[in-house]
């Protein structure tokens, strides 16, 4: 019986290089366009976002996205804006972790936006102390 050299089956699918691990270029928004954290994810390819201009907006994933983009709460998305409704929004591009840093570090995102992987201050606003008792 001869060996079995090629893998069988799963070596005719082989293994997917996943884009993220490529550097790409820093897309910046344009007109007509907003940046938004990704505040519920509702099903059905939308979710909710809160939109950096102070809105809250339902916002569509492009079908190209669908399975191929993982989009999770906490996210920071930009969004293509509707001329026609306003509370309504399609998901263009998502962020990740570093190029959201990045566009925070050049003023792109307001200093009080959230990004994933950074250290968040802790704001002690509890006044009690353990030796009063």
């Amino acid at each position: 019986m001869p060996k079995n050299k090629g893998g069988g089956k799963n070596k005719r699918r082989g293994k997917r290089e996943t884009k993220s691990t490529q550097k790409r270029e820093l897309i910046l928004k344009e007109e007509g366009q907003e940046y938004a954290r990704v505040e519920k994810l509702l099903g059905n390819g939308r979710l909710e976002g809160k939109c950096y201009d102070g809105k809250t907006r339902m916002c569509i994933i492009r079908g190209k996205f669908i399975k191929r983009v993982w989009i999770k709460i906490g996210d920071i998305v930009l969004l293509g804006l509707r001329e026609f409704q306003d509370d309504k929004a399609d998901v263009i591009h998502k962020y990740g972790p570093d190029e959201a840093r990045i566009l925070k570090a050049k003023g792109e995102l307001p200093d009080y936006a959230k990004v994933a992987g950074e250290k968040q201050e802790d704001d002690d606003d509890c006044n009690f102390d353990f030796e009063d008792i």
